[in-house]
């Protein structure tokens, strides 16, 4: 492994070491390092994105490999939620998006990938793929969001004292929050879908109607669930709920098609 991923995953553990001690006030003098913390997460994910441009963006095309795709993810996901944490109460999120991202760089550089989309690949496909991996990974972010505003809710219901009460924001926020990342994500969800009908040709020829089906039952699955809040006024556990199974199929339709196609039938 080259020095460049060792020292960003290095950065990656110390942004997350410090966030916990600061989040859960562990040591006093971490309190107030909330800069040495933000200089370390844009640092790592700085060096993260040099590293994804080393790894897709080839002399002979574009390589987008399982664990590439799966690299990118990370680093996205964990750069919106930095970013929003300027706005919005996310920073504690971090705490499990860092070592996500360490967890991928380390994926990516162990399982090198060699499939690579030739550079003349048409705009519209290009448009459809940064749509599909922003769409993702909000929507990630949201499920992430829906299981601490599941925990959150299950401690003040049972009138438990924890920590995690004390370092999240107000149940109302959370959720509010939560549903705003839904809108988004289902917004380019329903863009990809599009991008995805009008520029990919010969879905069965590619193997992607799996795929495109998977997703377009995912786009349901959000669209009801925002109509249920919106027009029924549905909350909670069962918002949770909705979001975990749209969730769970985009997974098998995003990242579990590829896998199977890519590293499951080019073995068999």
């Amino acid at each position: 492994m080259d020095i460049q991923p060792i020292i960003t995953i290095l950065l990656y553990i110390a942004a997350t070491l410090l966030l916990a001690a600061n989040v859960f006030n562990i040591l006093e003098k971490f309190t107030k390092n909330n800069l040495i913390i933000l200089i370390l997460g844009i640092s790592a994910l700085s060096l993260h994105a040099d590293i994804l441009n080393q790894s897709i963006f080839l002399q002979t095309g574009f390589d987008v490999g399982f664990f590439n795709v799966i690299s990118i993810i990370g680093w996205l996901v964990a750069l919106i939620v930095l970013i929003t944490s300027f706005f919005q109460p996310t920073q504690q999120l971090l705490l499990v998006l860092y070592p996500i991202a360490l967890i991928t760089i380390l994926l990516e550089q162990l399982f090198p990938n060699d499939r690579i989309l030739d550079q003349a690949i048409p705009i519209g496909l290009r448009i459809h793929i940064l749509l599909s991996i922003s769409a993702y990974s909000l929507l990630m972010i949201g499920t992430l969001q829906a299981l601490l505003l599941a925990l959150q809710d299950k401690f003040l219901k049972s009138k438990q004292i924890s920590k995690i009460i004390d370092i999240l924001p107000p149940l109302q926020i959370m959720e509010q929050l939560l549903i705003q990342i839904i809108v988004i994500g289902f917004f380019l969800l329903s863009l990809s879908l599009t991008t995805g009908i009008m520029f990919i040709d010969n879905l069965f020829e590619q193997h992607l109607i799996h795929k495109t089906t998977l997703s377009i039952l995912a786009w349901m699955i959000y669209a009801i669930l925002l109509w249920g809040r919106w027009s029924l006024g549905w909350r909670g556990k069962r918002i949770t709920r909705w979001i975990l199974v749209g969730f769970i199929i985009l997974l098998l339709a995003y990242t579990g098609s590829k896998f199977v196609l890519e590293l499951l039938l080019q073995r068999v």
